[in-house]
Order: C-alpha cells, then structure tokens, then sequence
C-alpha cells in the first residue's frame, strides 16, 4: 500500500460490485485501506463471499462494511441493491466501482447467442444500468458529485483470440464511460474506465496452467508478469478520490506495456 493511498477517501461511501474474490475483494480491502466506508455486492447465490469480504474489511482495517445481493442483469436486483445501499450508511454514495463481468472464450466462428447475450449483458448492459441508477443518486445528493470507474480490459483497446464477445463489451464500457463522463461532468459525477491486462486470479488461474497460452500472454508483456488484483486496485484507488479530482473520462491501461507495442 502506498502512503498516498491511507485515508484519502476517509468517510467516503463506496459501492463495489462483484466483490467475493480477485479485483473486486482487493478493490473492496484497498478503497477501505483509504478510509473509505465500503457497500460489497455479490450474486444471491454467492453472497457468503461477500459477507466474507465485508468481515475481513471490518477485521483487518477496523472499517465500516455491509454485503448486499446483487443481479446486474436484473434491473429490479440493481434497484433493490441501490436503494438498500443508500441506505446503509446515510443515503449518500460517493463511489461506485462496476467489477462485475465474465467472459465465454469461443472462437467467433462458434459464438453462440447465448453467450453473446450473456457477457453483454453483464459486462455492458449490467454496467449502464448500475452506473445509471448510481448516477441519478450522486445527480441527486447534496453536494452532488462522485465518482464512476468502471473496470474494462486491455480488450477494450486491442482484440485477442476467442474475445468476440468480451472485446466487443469492454469496447463498449471503455467508450460509455467517455460518454458518461461528458454527460454528467456538470453533477460533478466523474466517470472513468480501468483497463488490466491479464491479472492472476482464483477465477483466471486454470487457464494459466496451459503453458503455451500463458507464454503467449507474457511475451506480450514488456514487463514481463500478470497484473495482480492489488494493480488494478491501486489504479481504482486513484481514480475514485481526491488526486483524480481533474480526470474524467479517461481510460487507464494496467496492461504492463501490452497495448504500447
């Protein structure tokens, strides 16, 4: 952890969807390492993993943290989930961190309309919508003003194989956070995008375990390494408080070098 990170968010309510492990539970222990009151979100069938996260907050950084189930993919979960996480610390939400996605490798010769339908409906749809429903309340509030940052991909700039589908949705979060940010700079509401390479993750693991696939992805990387969660973290950190105060619409690559090839 950085100096610069400690308290810079202190009393700040932060939102993180998708938070039972990898990026989104390091994001949810960084934002409440900077002092930041933390809302964690999960699927209702795996919301013990986010009661975990929220546990672990309120042991390892003696912070404030609720678990609350959430469906993005079902507009009256992200109601619900928004208005129980207003709620929960005063009505007021300063920061939303949109983590939830997933990704069905295919080759596009073999996409099928499930799974287009399913990573884009996660990973863009479920993301307007929770940025729009967080967005009315940072609109709203007094003052108004927070901060979006929507987690995207390297894949969001540059295309990779059996990526059709997950390409095409974080092009698409990389470009509505431009959007958003245009549209909601004067509610103060900045909205940007982080952009991770290939990070090692409980989730991401077994595909590292086929050698060829994993020398292929670090010989992209002119350092040399996967991104870890705490990378991405550190990068989230930033861009929701105080030192991103002039940042809006950006998006910001953790990709070791991978797109400056």
């Amino acid at each position: 952890m950085t100096d610069g990170r400690v308290n810079g968010l202190r009393g700040a309510v932060a939102m993180v969807t998708g938070t039972g492990s990898g990026i989104g539970e390091e994001t949810s222990y960084a934002l409440a390492a900077a002092g930041a009151r933390l809302v964690v979100t999960e699927l209702p069938d795996r919301l013990d993993r986010a009661e975990a996260t929220a546990a672990a907050i309120r042991e390892r950084h003696a912070g404030e943290a609720v678990a609350i189930p959430l469906d993005v993919t079902d507009l009256d979960s992200v109601a619900a989930c928004v208005e129980a996480a207003s709620a929960a610390f005063g009505g007021r939400i300063d920061v939303l961190v949109n983590n939830a996605g997933l990704n069905v490798p295919q080759m596009a010769f073999d996409v099928t309309e499930e799974a287009w339908d399913r990573v884009l409906d996660v990973n863009l749809k479920g993301l307007f919508f929770m940025a729009q429903a967080i967005g009315r309340r940072m609109r709203d509030q007094r003052p108004a003003g927070g901060s979006i940052v929507n987690i995207a991909s390297q894949m969001g700039i540059v295309g990779y194989t059996k990526r059709a589908a997950y390409c095409s949705s974080k092009a698409g979060a990389v470009n509505l956070s431009r959007v958003l940010a245009f549209e909601w700079a004067e509610h103060n509401i900045r909205v940007n995008a982080v952009c991770p390479t290939f990070v090692e993750t409980p989730l991401t693991r077994p595909m590292f375990e086929d050698p060829e696939f994993k020398a292929d992805v670090l010989r992209r990387i002119p350092l040399g390494r996967l991104a870890t969660p705490a990378d991405v973290a550190d990068a989230v950190v930033y861009l929701a408080g105080p030192g991103a105060a002039m940042v809006t619409g950006h998006a910001l690559l953790v990709d070791g070098g991978w797109t400056a090839v």
